[in-house]
């Protein structure tokens, strides 16, 4: 009967640990391809693994501000980024990579509304994924409250 027990408390404490979820919510402002490559692109899969790696979760938001709009946009030929010859040249890898980051590591991407129209980004001109905030401070506020611990990533 002990062993039974204590199987089952085993088994229990393994659940819960495996049940636990990490929450981080990126405040991404930077344009710089380095940071972007480094910070999202690569940074997001290692974090992901590690914590996998500990029988854990990661959940990834990122809210996109400041000079990073030009990183999620799918058509910059209708934007003033259309110049920025190596960001069109890397746009299709970044393409696929951020779709993976959705598709494969379940990262959720938002943008500031209010920055997407000053800089006169149309919404069909980003990618399918990019969810649209009234505001930055309003997105970042609201995956606060949901438990998301707060990095900036900025130049």
């Amino acid at each position: 009967m002990k062993k039974i027990i204590v199987l089952l408390f085993a088994f229990v404490s393994f659940l819960s640990a495996a049940s636990d979820t990490k929450k981080v919510v990126i405040d991404f402002t930077s344009g710089d391809l380095q940071v972007f490559e480094k910070k999202i692109l690569s940074g997001i899969p290692h974090h992901k693994l590690y914590f996998e790696n500990r029988f854990e979760e990661l959940e990834v938001a990122i809210v996109i501000h400041g000079d990073a709009y030009k990183l999620f946009v799918k058509n910059l030929q209708n934007t003033s980024y259309k110049k920025e010859e190596a960001l069109v040249a890397k746009q299709p890898e970044y393409e696929k990579r951020l779709t993976s980051l959705v598709d494969t590591y379940n990262v959720e991407i938002y943008m500031c509304d209010v920055g997407r129209k000053n800089n006169k980004i149309a919404q069909e001109d980003l990618y399918k994924f990019v969810k649209i905030v009234p505001n930055s401070t309003i997105g970042l506020i609201d995956k606060q409250n949901e438990g998301y611990a707060y990095i900036p990533v900025a130049k």
